[in-house]
């Protein structure tokens, strides 16, 4: 079932609902009745005239995002999405004096009710809004959304402010200082995986991509490393050391579909780890245990792993001008 969740898009892409209560949008998927405990929810400071929630009501037929039908007509038509692809869009009306200025606070939203209180009354289908709206009400006051923006601000300063670059060209400075970090951070975090080639779980991260990314933030602190690292080095190993092609980030294993055995793989460990004792001097997670091969048990430090991963090379030279080993027989290599 969670294959075909990841995977199945007609289906998903068939399953929107949601609620529209004191001018918040809440989207809950029809499966929350079921086995979801999850929502999010759209929400504006300002009262509406109007709101959409069925894409192709904004939209308009055969319309895109570039000239939206509710737009064009200048009204919103309170669609309620029920299937197919929904969305939250909020309408205000705003008469301004010279000069004068107005704040309008949006929020998005994420939030997860307790199994046993996802609605109110219990047994209806309504979702439980009591837990959620004291967070919306208190992000729709502009002192605590400002405050909020204050906090994120000083959060990427403290992060990014930990490696700086200063030439004389100001959009080098810019690019180095904060866009190249962050595009680091996000694709590491992603991991070339927003997108429906490599949905579900057929496919997963590459392990080879994801040190590679590693490197592009490490030296951002051991926070931003590692976490990451962590989240990446378990269960990734085959014995000998032939690194797992691909891996699954929400079960943390390697892809037995795809399995191993390509040349490079194992020692982009070696990279990765050697870049973060670098930036860090974190030696403790050289003892991390690490398993082999998914098998819970085979747990060994991770610089076991990194000799193997060093020495599953030296036995394959012969095959160093191909790009991936099938023919090279695996066998047990001691650890010293």
């Amino acid at each position: 079932m969670r294959r075909n969740d990841a995977t199945n898009f007609q289906r998903n892409f068939n399953t929107g609902q949601v609620e529209v209560e004191d001018g918040v949008i809440y989207h809950k998927t029809e499966e929350y009745r079921e086995r979801r405990d999850h929502f999010a929810w759209f929400a504006c400071s300002e009262p509406g005239v109007g709101f959409d929630t069925q894409r192709e009501a904004f939209l308009g037929r055969y319309n895109g995002w570039e000239k939206p039908a509710a737009v064009e007509a200048g009204q919103l038509t309170n669609s309620i999405a029920h299937g197919w692809s929904p969305i939250g869009a909020h309408q205000v009306k705003l008469d301004l004096k010279p000069g004068e200025t107005r704040q309008i606070v949006f929020v998005l939203g994420y939030h997860e009710n307790p199994k046993d209180q996802k609605f109110d009354p219990p047994g209806s289908q309504t979702i439980n809004k009591k837990t959620v709206t004291p967070v919306i009400q208190k992000y729709l006051d502009p002192r605590q959304a400002d405050a909020a923006f204050e906090r994120l601000r000083a959060y990427w300063d403290g992060l990014l402010g930990i490696f700086q670059v200063d030439t004389p060209d100001i959009h080098t400075n810019r690019m180095v200082n904060i866009w190249n970090a962050y595009q680091c951070m996000a694709t590491f975090n992603m991991s070339r995986s927003a997108s429906f080639y490599e949905s579900g779980i057929g496919r997963g991260l590459g392990f080879r991509d994801s040190n590679q990314d590693l490197l592009g933030f490490v030296h951002h602190g051991s926070g931003a490393g590692r976490g990451s690292a962590s989240s990446i080095w378990p269960r990734r190993n085959c014995p000998p050391a032939a690194a797992y092609h691909q891996y699954q980030p929400l079960t943390k294993r390697g892809n037995n579909d795809i399995g191993g055995g390509f040349n490079d793989d194992p020692h982009w460990l070696i990279v990765g780890v050697s870049a973060y004792l670098k930036e860090t001097g974190d030696w403790s997670i050289l003892d991390e245990p690490v398993p082999y091969d998914n098998e819970p048990g085979s747990e060994k430090p991770l610089y076991d792993h990194l000799q193997r991963s060093f020495r599953y090379t030296l036995e394959r030279l012969w095959a160093a001008w191909g790009c991936r080993s099938s023919a090279a027989p695996i066998g047990t290599i001691a650890s010293t």
